[in-house]
């Protein structure tokens, strides 16, 4: 055997000194437990169930980027009982994986019964032999929050509203002319559009990178919400949720940030997103869904998903198969199970009236002596849904309460090609626009069929129409309702400069025969859009997305109600027009929340032909108005329900005169300091003209003493406008009389 070493070379190694380079390259083992987590809230099993447990708990930790094996969980056994003890043990690589997995999977709900509740295995050890006496903590300086609500408190009572142009945003106090001024303005605000929150407590901003929220006074930011390349966003009714939308697919790349504000790996692919507004938590995320037929046609619905109107349901629908509904906040599948409904198109929850918030109200409130007031059937949301036609079963309309799906009423319908659910802003009504077609389907026409939702069995109206309905819209708070309708055959291939003449309707109910009468009909029409004030009564008419016409036409449909209330009155004669105004190529049309103010704007967006706003008052009166080129949107900022009970709003109807009599003193005082202020610039313009007209006689003496001519005093001309005459005469009738001639 070769003797060791290099070419017959013996090394001898024991005289050298090797620890500097061992200490320079030694590895450094994780000897710790930062990598161990103790999860509690695990369901308590026996061993038959072991390992399904273990796979389940894996794959829910896997899902949001904290992969973990079930060889690495350990759950320790109660022996006298022969199961588990609730809580298990989960041994990560490394303290930054267990970090993670802590800071993602705290608070988990792993069932509708069970919710992860996890600390870390140091910690543990720590709280265990922590000393246990008390020690009083220093006091931390209180730092007010701004009130995200302070502009509602504003001493004028303005509104306020948001404009966007070029680059900048703008927030603006409105009122009267001397009370209009800009609350913030900021550049590179957005990168794509701006919302509000339906009741104005936030203002939501786009970005590449998701949405911002902001708020308060200063307009500091209140939460955000990454979700890249974000498109399109929607507030739950009640500001407690929010849904986002991408176009691209979510990507979830490696080493990307993780926890519960973040997307996980199983949101891979999905474009819309379920947020929490106030934790900022990512809640779930979906696919988008495109309604059936030709793929040249596909548009996805906006918004893909529908609210409840008490917050606690969210619900998308699978066209042709079913309708989703979720639980609020888990987002879990309510019942575990969706509604199989084949065929369903379309859906929409009932809004809830001021009738049913005092009726919940009445039953949460407890009585006198502190026991809760008796307990009635608990309260359902309840959903309106349509199927089209298929082979031999007719259409039909369902109501749906929820969360027992007990239907409440169907309606057949037949020859539908399509249909439109439009619910009453209180809930007492649902129009259903069926647009039917003739047996040979060469001609559509239109039918509306309107169930009153209050009255037992829920009793169905129909209203025939001859011709296709381009709009309807409910007035708000009230029981009638205007719709336009048009038999133009360029109604459905409309060209450039080709105008759509139409008819513009309004219907009440008549209480005494139960049926929807026709009030009034205004012919030849270019009218397209119907705008209702929030208050009810005015109404606005208005030719919107035209470059040949442009009116708008104020009505009020309660003019001389005090008339319209006699006996033998015509029907609809309280109908009034109050104005006729005109916006050129306007885009948009929206009342303030006051209704006392309509604004139109004209968007860079749809077309570049003087661009900008403005704003008029119920009577069509312009206000104020505003060309501004790239500008691109207007929005009123909304107002929350008033927080006056009934009660106290019929005393400020009683006390309206006082009320008016010191808004009147107001407006006087007002405009007695304008006048005041004109008066004033009025006599600083004399001063400086008789000023510069007494340096020009002087300059003139001056120049015609150095001429040697005579100068004439400075009184004369003065003595002589003093002696100027001036007859003015005035027609005065004394006395006036008529005679009648009787022949």
């Amino acid at each position: 055997m070769a003797p060791n070493g290099v070419n017959g070379v013996v090394h001898d190694d024991e005289g050298i000194d090797y620890s500097d380079i061992e200490a320079k390259y030694q590895v450094q083992y994780d000897e710790g437990l930062d990598n161990i987590l103790i999860v509690d809230g695990a369901p308590v099993i026996d061993k038959s169930k072991l390992e399904k447990l273990l796979q389940k708990i894996s794959k829910d930790f896997s899902r949001k980027g904290c992969p973990i094996k079930p060889e690495n969980i350990t759950v320790p056994w109660d022996d006298s009982t022969g199961k588990s003890k609730g809580y298990i043990f989960m041994e990560f690589k490394n303290a930054d994986d267990a970090a993670r997995a802590l800071m993602t999977m705290n608070g988990h709900p792993f069932d509708a019964k069970h919710t992860f509740l996890i600390t870390r295995f140091t910690d543990f050890e720590r709280y265990l032999n922590m000393d246990e006496t008390y020690h009083e903590p220093p006091p931390e300086e209180y730092k007010p929050k701004e009130h995200l609500r302070a502009w509602l408190a504003d001493p004028q009572g303005r509104d306020q509203y948001a404009t966007y142009r070029g680059d900048e945003v703008q927030i603006h106090w409105h009122g009267k002319p001397s009370q209009c001024e800009i609350a913030y303005s900021k550049v590179n605000w957005t990168d794509l559009y701006v919302s509000w929150s339906p009741m104005g407590t936030y203002f939501a901003t786009l970005h590449r990178q998701g949405v911002r929220l902001w708020g308060g006074p200063s307009w500091e930011p209140q939460q955000r919400f990454a979700h890249p390349l974000v498109k399109l966003i929607d507030f739950s009714p009640n500001e407690q949720y929010l849904v986002t939308w991408s176009y691209d697919p979510i990507v979830v790349r490696e080493g990307a940030e993780q926890g519960p504000q973040y997307f996980s790996p199983e949101d891979e692919g999905n474009n819309i997103a379920v947020w929490d507004i106030k934790t900022g938590h990512l809640l779930r995320t979906f696919p988008s869904v495109y309604p059936e037929g030709d793929d040249a046609k596909k548009q996805m619905q906006w918004p893909a998903l529908k609210w409840s109107p008490d917050d606690k349901f969210v619900a998308r629908v699978t066209p042709g198969q079913q309708i989703s509904v979720y639980e609020l906040p888990g987002m879990h599948l309510q019942g575990k199970k969706s509604i199989k409904i084949e065929g369903v198109v379309d859906f929409e929850w009932r809004p809830l009236g001021e009738k049913d918030r005092e009726e919940m109200e009445k039953e949460n409130s407890t009585t006198a002596n502190g026991a809760p007031a008796r307990q009635k059937k608990a309260r359902e949301n309840m959903l309106a849904y349509w199927t089209p036609e298929v082979q031999n079963q007719p259409a039909r309309v369902s109501l749906m309460n929820f969360p027992s799906r007990e239907l409440l009423r169907q309606k057949n319908l037949f020859n539908v090609t399509e249909c439109k659910l439009y619910w009453q802003n209180q809930g007492d009504f649902l129009c259903v626009k069926v647009d039917r077609h003739t047996k040979t389907k060469k001609s559509i026409f239109c039918n509306l069929e309107i169930f009153r939702v209050r009255e037992k069995d829920f009793p169905v109206e129909i209203v025939e129409l001859k011709d296709a309905v381009t709009d309807f819209s409910w007035e708000p708070k009230g029981e009638r309702f205007a719709l336009i309708s048009s038999n133009d055959p360029n109604l459905g291939n409309p060209g450039p400069g080709i105008t759509i003449k139409t008819e513009v309707s309004f219907y009440q109910l008549d209480r005494s025969k139960g049926d929807f009468k026709l009030l009034k009909t205004l012919p030849s029409r270019t009218s397209n859009t119907v705008r209702w004030s929030p208050r009810g009564r005015h109404v606005v008419l208005a030719t919107v997305g035209s470059s040949s016409k442009s009116e708008l036409e104020f009505w009020d449909l309660d003019f001389n109600v005090d008339e319209t209330r006699r006996e033998g009155v015509p029907w609809g004669s309280g109908i009034q027009h109050l104005g006729t105004a005109d916006h050129y190529a306007l885009t948009d049309a929206e009342w303030d929340p006051s209704g006392r103010y309509l604004a139109t704007s004209a968007s860079a967006w749809r077309h570049t032909l003087e661009n900008g706003y403005a704003v008029w008052d119920f009577r069509g009166q312009e206000l104020e108005k505003h060309i501004l080129d790239r500008f691109k949107q207007f929005l009123w900022r909304p107002r929350p329900p008033t927080l006056l009970s009934k009660e106290q709003q019929r005393q400020i109807r009683r006390n309206l005169k006082e009320y008016s009599r010191v808004f009147d003193e107001e407006d006087a005082a007002e405009e007695s300091n304008v006048s005041a202020e004109l008066i004033a610039h009025r006599k600083r313009l004399v001063d400086e003209w008789n000023a510069w007209r007494q340096r020009c006689r002087e300059q003139l003496a001056e120049d015609r003493r150095k001429r040697g001519k005579k100068v004439e005093p400075a009184n004369k001309g003065q003595e002589e406008e003093e002696k100027e005459e001036i007859e003015v005469w005035v027609d005065e009738v004394i006395e006036q009389i008529e005679e009648e001639v009787i022949e």
